[in-house]
């Protein structure tokens, strides 16, 4: 069974089903001959006996009697032999009964103490299993003599020859509706298996892009419905595979082409002046410095989506934080000279990572700068709402367009890769800070406008009331 396919499987099931059902249909109609045919033809034969054996309670047998009895075995189904003894009885009916005797001691016994004996079984001579029985005929002066009733029992299939066209009928129209009713469900049950099965090996090839046609909520409807998902989500994770590489790829190439370039320039010393040397060993270290920087981003996103690095909570002043983290920026204020707009709210407090968290304020603010018009202003506000403490920042810079607000976040997506070289960004800053939030359970949102411009807005869950007042 093990080696079995599910289809032959539920076929050998669906067959031992059809099977017992037809034993069953047989030992029903064989209780039918037997239970009820055979009583009711053993119930008339003791009433019938019963009566004539009653007519006669006095007198002798006579011919007259004898008679009558021999006139009703004329029109009726029974065969009726009336004798004065039982040794005229073997006479009369000279046959055996499976073999034995019509009459044996035990039987005379029971006959003499005027009670009816029974006898039923196979006739060889007959050719026919025989049902009937002795009734006695008591006299005043003891018993008178003997009347023995029987009748040859038909076949079973005598018996319901005239519903066996009804039975071919039904049995004709149930096979039919049981076809079909088992072709709708082999066709509902294994269609959407085979499906599953080609598609499996399509899938382990590593194409993801066909799907399954779910016409049911069964389990096999939400079997393929997992499916589709599956190979929906493999689908994507390929395609963001592709890209990443794709990404990687781009990334890397452009600051190995620089230092690869410039190291051949220095060392055929292709240069005009130190100076120029001096310019191309910078801009190698420039680009050391941010394969450096790319690597470790890629590093730390990897342990963040995979949440290999575990928070480590503890209560934050958020504000001072913030302050610090600001402070760190402040010779990028004064060389594109902008305006720094802040309204931070005191004593605000949240469970978080300060390590992290600080990261999260470094990341937006350092984004904020770079693509920042010069002589404009950055709006940087910290306040509670409801119960998380709010963190937004707006910049009046690059606007961006509706379908890459969606994108952002994407490893290594930039709005503007043009500005790439001059930016040192790596694309990766705000996936990691996504990444942060999502496992300090906060909310990420950014929004973009022509006016007003891009802003960024980030919501911590706050310190709950009872833990302030601890702290």
């Amino acid at each position: 069974m093990k080696n079995l396919t599910l289809s032959k499987k539920i076929l050998i099931v669906l067959g031992a089903s059809i099977g017992f059902s037809i034993l069953f249909s047989f030992f029903f109609i064989y209780y039918l001959y037997s239970k009820l045919y055979l009583a009711s033809i053993e119930e008339s034969i003791i009433y019938q006996g019963q009566k004539t054996a009653a007519h006669y309670h006095y007198g002798e047998l006579s011919e007259d009697i004898i008679d009558k009895i021999q006139w009703y075995n004329v029109i009726s189904e029974y065969e009726i032999i009336v004798v004065d003894n039982l040794e005229e009885l073997t006479t009369s009916f000279p046959y055996k009964i499976n073999y034995e005797t019509l009459i044996d001691a035990d039987d005379q016994v029971i006959l003499e103490q005027g009670t009816f004996v029974m006898k039923e079984g196979f006739v060889e001579e007959l050719d026919r299993e025989i049902i009937g029985a002795i009734f006695p005929i008591k006299g005043e002066d003891g018993l008178l003599g003997f009347i023995y009733i029987y009748v040859p029992l038909a076949a079973i299939q005598d018996v319901f020859q005239e519903s066996i066209p009804l039975l071919i009928i039904v049995g004709v129209l149930f096979f039919f509706l049981l076809f079909l009713a088992v072709n709708r469900v082999w066709q509902s049950l294994f269609k959407p298996i085979q499906e599953l099965q080609r598609l499996s090996v399509e899938v382990s090839k590593g194409n993801y892009s066909n799907r399954i046609e779910t016409v049911s909520q069964d389990e096999l409807g939400q079997l393929t419905q997992a499916f589709n998902s599956m190979s929906q989500s493999l689908e994507q994770q390929e395609i963001r595979k592709k890209e990443f590489i794709s990404n990687i790829v781009h990334e890397l190439r452009t600051p190995l082409t620089y230092i690869g370039g410039y190291t051949h320039v220095l060392k055929e010393k292709i240069y005009s002046s130190p100076e120029e040397a001096e310019n191309y060993l910078t801009t190698i270290e420039k680009e050391t410095i941010r394969l450096n920087k790319l690597i470790n981003d890629l590093i730390e996103l990897n342990h963040l989506q995979e949440d290999m690095y575990i928070i480590d909570r503890q209560p934050i002043a958020i504000a001072q934080l913030l302050v610090d983290t600001i402070d760190l920026f402040a010779i990028h204020f004064t060389e594109k000279n902008l305006r720094l707009d802040l309204n931070i709210g005191e004593d605000l407090i949240i469970m978080g990572d300060s390590k992290r968290v600080q990261q999260v304020f470094y990341n937006t603010i350092d984004n904020a700068i770079k693509y920042s018009v010069a002589n404009g202003t950055i709006a940087i506000t910290l306040k509670d709402k409801d119960d998380f403490v709010q963190f937004r920042l707006t910049n009046k810079g690059t606007h961006i367009n509706e379908v890459d607000l969606k994108r952002i976040g994407e490893r290594f997506f930039r709005t503007d890769k043009a500005r790439t070289r001059t930016t040192g960004g790596t694309g990766l800053g705000i996936t990691i800070v996504k990444e942060i939030i999502r496992l300090h359970n906060g909310q990420f949102t950014i929004t973009s406008d022509s006016v007003i411009g891009t802003t960024v807005t980030i919501q911590l869950p706050g310190l709950p009331t009872e833990e302030k007042e601890d702290i």
